[in-house]
């Protein structure tokens, strides 16, 4: 069930509101430039310690898309100490990530070496075997990115990691690490299924988010 349209007009939203709405999208995602012209265009205040947060968060995350790894950790260990160490998951997948670029970078001997050393303890916990014979697989290809794993060689894989790893930073900061978009369009979303199912087939249709914003 939509709003009637001219209900809209009646629903005042603060311009304030809006303006942090987008404000937070860009500060969550390292727009730094962006975000300072739009915070110095719209009055908007942001303290000189979380752009520079946000810069070094962008410097993490365009490390782990290239597939830097190594160094993607050295600074999230600098910016946010602690982190790796209680995110087991997040600790594997970058470590997986420079993993792959020694395999793609033909270091097969490298890349066994880096695997036993820091992969291997992984093994230990049964929900990261299949994850490591997957990647140790690789090494059996002359052509990896043909295998039936090149999905983990992609920049689709690197910028899942990434953005894992903006989202863990950002909470162990006691951040959001979903912008406020993110989470109204979770809500929404939640709402109108919830109604969906309280009225039935007989009364609302089922939702479409895709359909709802293009409305």
């Amino acid at each position: 069930m939509d709003v009637d349209p001219p209900l809209y007009d009646l629903i005042a939203i603060n311009d304030g509101d809006i303006q942090n709405i987008v404000l937070s999208y860009l500060v969550h995602n390292c727009y730094k430039e962006t975000a300072e012209s739009f915070a110095n265009c719209t009055g908007l205040k942001q303290h000189t310690d979380y752009l520079v947060h946000m810069e070094k968060r962008k410097r993490i995350y365009d490390f782990a898309v290239e597939g830097n790894a190594l160094k993607a950790i050295e600074l999230t260990e600098e910016l946010a100490q602690g982190l790796l160490e209680n995110n087991e998951d997040l600790h594997f997948d970058l470590l997986s990530l420079h993993f792959v670029e020694l395999v793609c970078s033909r270091k097969c001997t490298m890349a066994l070496e880096f695997a036993q050393v820091k992969l291997a303890p992984f093994g230990k916990l049964h929900k990261y075997v299949e994850k490591l014979e997957d990647f140790m697989a690789l090494l059996a290809y002359e052509e990896p990115e043909k295998s039936p794993m090149f999905h983990l060689l992609s920049v689709d894989y690197r910028q899942r990691v990434a953005e894992s790893l903006n989202r863990a930073i950002l909470a162990h900061g006691n951040l959001p690490s979903y912008t406020a978009m993110e989470r109204l369009i979770k809500q929404a979303t939640v709402v109108k299924h919830s109604l969906s199912q309280e009225l039935g087939t007989d009364g609302l249709q089922s939702f479409s988010l895709r359909d709802f914003l293009k409305s």
